[in-house]
């Protein structure tokens, strides 16, 4: 039995092995204020638990996404606002399939910056 490469966890703490793109946007379009988020994390990393990518509905309805590819120092977030003119999950669906499925070009789809206890701060 292969094991699978892609991990998907939604907040119902509902798993998918090696979810297809089109799971991926149902579970993000299934996102509501009292099931806010899904994880997808790489199984075929090292180490472990460490390469992920998640994504979290905020409040107002935009989403924070973040990415970690390792260390604390490989941890990045991302700020996707709600826009009105646009329904749907497609933008932030596309950015994680093509994460998910190693495709290049998803580190350009938004302005990431360092996971806040990943930035440099005053030294003690």
């Amino acid at each position: 039995m292969t094991m699978p490469t892609v991990r998907a966890i939604d907040a119902s703490e509902q798993v998918f092995d090696d979810p297809s793109e089109v799971a991926l946007h149902d579970l993000l379009a299934d996102m509501n204020l009292r099931q806010r988020f899904v994880i997808v994390e790489r199984l075929d990393r090292e180490p472990a638990g460490h390469h992920y990518m998640q994504v979290y509905l905020n409040d107002d309805l935009s989403y924070q996404v973040e990415y970690r590819e390792g260390g604390a120092d490989r941890h990045f977030q991302a700020q996707v606002p709600r826009r009105p003119d646009v329904i749907g999950v497609e933008s932030v669906a596309r950015i994680l399939a093509d994460w998910a499925s190693d495709r290049p070009g998803w580190r350009d789809a938004l302005p990431w910056v360092p996971w806040p206890s990943a930035a440099p701060g005053p030294q003690a």
